[in-house]
C-alpha cells in the first residue's frame, strides 16, 4: 500500500503543476484572449476525452495483463507528455501530448484496482480514502508549486512535471510489485471498455431517478468551474500564474478540511438528503459571487464561505449508493466516476467558447462572469430537481456517512 501511495502522489503532483500555466502558455501561440481561449478549449476538450475514451480500456487491459505494466505504461506515457509540452512549439504538439497526457492519466482507475487487489473488503474504504487523500495532497501542493515555478519561467514546471513522472517510472520498475495473480485474469472484452456502458446501469437503478440529473448538472458545473477558473482570474484580475496557484491552493486545502474533517460532524446532525440541498444552495450562490467578485481578495472570501459547497459531491454520491444493493456497489460508483468523466468532456466545448465571447471586456467588469453564472444557473437546476426527488421518495432511514471523495 505504501507503494501505490507514493507512486499515486508523485502522479498527481506532477499534474497539478501545470494547472496555473498551460493557460498562459497556450496564450504564447495564440493572437488575442479570445483565440487563446478558444484554444485553451480544445486543449482540455482532448485531455478529457482522451482520459474518457482510456479508462475503461486501461482497466481493461490490467484486469488481463496485471495491474503493473498498465501502471508503468502510464508513467511513461505521462513523462513524455510532459516533456513534449515543454518542448512544445506549436498549438498542434500541445494537442497531440495532451492527448497522450489524458490517456495516459486515466492509470488512476488501475491504482484503485491495484488497492482492491491487496486489500481485504472489511478494510477497502479506509485505504480509498487514503488513496482520495494522496490525490488530494497532490492537488493542493502541485498548483502553488506550479505557480511558483511557472512565475520563475513558464516551461519550467513542465520539465519538473516530467522529472516526477521519470521518477514515478522507476520507482515503479524497481519497487512496485505486481497485485494481480495469474489466475484471476481474465481476457478484455468490449462490453468493459465501452465508456458509456456502466451509465445505462446507473440509469436502471431502481430510487436513483432524477439524482442522475442532478449529478450531470453538478459534475458540468464543477468541471466548467475548473476549466475556466485561471483564464477568468487572469481576464477578470490580471492573475498570473503564481497568484492563481495560490488560489486553487486555497481550493483544495479548503474541500480536504471539510470532507476530512467536517463531513462526518456535518451528517451527525443533518441527513445526506438536508446535506444535499444546503450544499447545493451554497454552491449556486458562490459562483454567482465568482462571476461578481470585483476585487481578487473577494476570491478568497467566498472560498472561505463556501463551506458546505465541498461537501454536494459526497452527499450525492452517498444517497445514489444507498439506492443500490451490496452486490451492485462497484459498479454504481463506476457508474458514478463514468457520469463525472463525461461531464469532463463535455465542459470545456460549453465553458471556453462562453469565456471567449467575453475575453475582450475591460479587466474588472462583471460580464467575464458568465461562465460563474452559467454554473450558477446548472446548480440551482440541480437543486430543483433534487428538491423534487427528495420530495418523491419515501421517508426511510438514511444512507450510511459516506467516505470522503
Amino acid at each position: 500500500m505504501g507503494f501505490i501511495m507514493v507512486a499515486v502522489l508523485i502522479d498527481f503532483l506532477a499534474v497539478g503543476l501545470i494547472i496555473p500555466v498551460l493557460p498562459a502558455l497556450v496564450g504564447q501561440f495564440t493572437a488575442n484572449p479570445a483565440e487563446q481561449t478558444r484554444w485553451y478549449g480544445w486543449v482540455a476538450f482532448t485531455y478529457a476525452a482522451a482520459s474518457f475514451v482510456s479508462a475503461p480500456m486501461l482497466g481493461a487491459l490490467s484486469d488481463r495483463y496485471g495491474r503493473r505494466p498498465v501502471l508503468l505504461l502510464g508513467f511513461c506515457g505521462l513523462a513524455l507528455n510532459f516533456f513534449a509540452t515543454a518542448l512544445a512549439t506549436g498549438l498542434w504538439m500541445l494537442l497531440a501530448s495532451r492527448i497522450v497526457g489524458g490517456a495516459m492519466q486515466a492509470n488512476a482507475a488501475v491504482a484503485n484496482a491495484y488497492v482492491a487487489d491487496i486489500t481485504p473488503p472489511e478494510q477497502r474504504a479506509r485505504r480509498f480514502g487514503l488513496l482520495g487523500a494522496m490525490f488530494g495532497i497532490g492537488f493542493i501542493l502541485g498548483p502553488v508549486m506550479g505557480g511558483l515555478l511557472g512565475g520563475i519561467d513558464l516551461r519550467l514546471p513542465f520539465f519538473v512535471a516530467g522529472t516526477l513522472a521519470l521518477l514515478n517510472l522507476l520507482y515503479g520498475v524497481f519497487v512496485l510489485p505486481e497485485s494481480l495473480p495469474a489466475e484471476r485474469r481474465r481476457a478484455v472484452t468490449w462490453s468493459a471498455a465501452n465508456p458509456l456502458s456502466s451509465l445505462r446501469a446507473l440509469a436502471r437503478l431502481k430510487g436513483v431517478g432524477l439524482l442522475m440529473p442532478v449529478l450531470a448538472c453538478v459534475g458540468l458545473a464543477q468541471f466548467t468551474l475548473y476549466t475556466v477558473w485561471v483564464l477568468y482570474t487572469t481576464f477578470k484580475f490580471g492573475w498570473g500564474p503564481t497568484q492563481n496557484g495560490w488560489s486553487l491552493f486555497a481550493v483544495g486545502t479548503v474541500a480536504a478540511l471539510v470532507q476530512g474533517v467536517l463531513l462526518g460532524r456535518i451528517l451527525k446532525r443533518v441527513t445526506p438528503q438536508r446535506l444535499a440541498v444546503l450544499a447545493l444552495c451554497s454552491a449556486m450562490v458562490a459562483n454567482i459571487g465568482y462571476g461578481l467578485a470585483t476585487e481578487g481578495w473577494m476570491i478568497y472570501a467566498i472560498i472561505l464561505m463556501n463551506l458546505l459547497g465541498n461537501t454536494v459531491g459526497a452527499a450525492l454520491q452517498s444517497l445514489v449508493s444507498g439506492a443500490a444493493s451490496g452486490s451492485e456497489q462497484g459498479q454504481t460508483l463506476g457508474a458514478v466516476s463514468g457520469l463525472s468523466n463525461l461531464m469532463a468532456v463535455i465542459a470545456p466545448a460549453l465553458a471556453t467558447p462562453l469565456l471567449s465571447t467575453v475575453s475582450h471586456l475591460p479587466r474588472g467588469d462583471w460580464r467575464i462572469g458568465a461562465p460563474m453564472f452559467f454554473c450558477a444557473a446548472l446548480l440551482a437546476a440541480a437543486l430543483l430537481m433534487a428538491v423534487l426527488h427528495f420530495r418523491a421518495q419515501p421517508r426511510s432511514a438514511p444512507p450510511s456517512t459516506p467516505t470522503p471523495a
